[in-house]
């Protein structure tokens, strides 16, 4: 027998799920989720998937900051720039573009995201928990947690 999954209803109800969270996450604790997306050079199709990205954060009622830098960006200034995200009490979440531009290297970025802030789940930590099945703790990258809802 086939299951027809409807896809944007599933995307409707978990972005009124999380709307829903964030509002009480504000109302009750007095926080408001911070979300912050790094993109580095100017790939065009790269670029208006970061702006999808913090639109839906802003509908969500996130505060949603973004970091636009120039191709030429060396590794020292975003490491430096995502150590300065990790450090910033109102940013809960970290999500750095990829790919990269080819002269930085993106796994040392990736790793140096605090893994409780690396919403794209690919540090090694939420990484190594969705392996081996810890769905609790870790923090799940947008494409398993979508195929698994």
């Amino acid at each position: 027998m086939t299951t027809v999954i409807d896809g944007k209803q599933a995307a409707a109800s978990v972005i009124e799920a999380v709307k829903a969270a964030a509002a009480v996450l504000e109302s009750e604790a007095g926080v408001k989720t911070g979300l912050a997306v790094v993109i580095v050079g100017d790939d065009p199709a790269s670029h208006a998937y970061v702006n999808s990205k913090s639109k839906m954060a802003k509908e969500c009622g996130f505060k949603s900051v973004q970091h636009t830098l120039p191709a030429e960006t060396t590794q020292e200034e975003l490491a430096r720039l995502v150590a300065s995200l990790n450090d910033d009490p109102s940013i809960h979440g970290i999500l750095v573009q990829l790919p990269l531009p080819k002269h930085l290297n993106s796994d040392a970025i990736i790793q140096s995201i605090r893994p409780e802030k690396d919403v794209d789940g690919l540090h090694v930590v939420n990484a190594g928990k969705l392996a081996t099945g810890d769905l609790e703790t870790g923090l799940i990258s947008c494409t398993p947690a979508g195929a698994m809802l």
